[in-house]
């Protein structure tokens, strides 16, 4: 199931604290990112599940809120990235999009991006605390597309008692081709959600 964008036009269908279990994966790999941090494009690697894995996504133990916060903690907004095996502009997005040094730069120093599969069985903790299998997640906020990005919050902070669709600050559903996948990202990350719609975004920047 996968679907792209050509926007305007959619085309188809930290003094000392308590350590979590996030901050110790982010101590263990602090060292891997500093080393690739100059390999920005790096060819990502197609894993046995079938889906295009960058070592620089997030390494996540599935608590959303967790994530949420980690990221939060970190000054970046978090990004889930739905995939499904043998989706063709979900390969674009990768060996085309996250492929520009440029775009790939800017999302890694403004986001974390979680990486969950469409039809996958690993369970996740959700905003609101209850946890389910990747595949029941996405039907419960309605992932029908793949690549879908969800942006969320910059906080956690009361979103767990929204209903699900309304927790949301953005969706990119579908493949957006390079200048508006950047878009989308600065979008977010300039808050311009707050002000209006991504076409007005788009329409003021160009």
């Amino acid at each position: 199931m996968t679907g792209v964008q050509d926007f305007p036009k959619l085309k188809s269908l930290t003094p000392p604290s308590t350590p979590t279990r996030r901050g110790f994966l982010a101590l263990a790999s602090a060292a891997a990112f500093a080393a690739s941090r100059a390999e920005v494009a790096a060819e990502p690697a197609l894993g046995d599940d079938g889906l295009y894995h960058e070592s620089w996504f997030l390494q996540s133990f599935l608590d959303l809120r967790e994530d949420l916060d980690g990221a939060a903690a970190s000054g970046k907004r978090l990004a889930i990235m739905w995939e499904l095996r043998g989706c063709p502009y979900c390969r674009e997005t990768h060996l085309v999009n996250f492929a520009d040094s440029d775009i790939t730069t800017y999302i890694r120093d403004n986001f974390e991006v979680l990486q969950l599969n469409l039809i996958g069985s690993r369970k996740v903790t959700d905003l609101d605390g209850q946890e389910l299998s990747e595949k029941d997640l996405a039907q419960k906020y309605g992932i029908r597309f793949t690549p879908t990005f969800q942006f969320f919050p910059p906080s956690s902070s009361g979103v767990g008692a929204k209903e699900p669709m309304a927790r949301e600050v953005a969706r990119a559903p579908g493949y957006l081709k390079p200048p508006h996948f950047l878009a989308m990202f600065r979008f977010v990350r300039e808050r311009a959600y707050e002000r209006g719609t991504f076409r007005d975004f788009l329409a003021a920047n160009g």
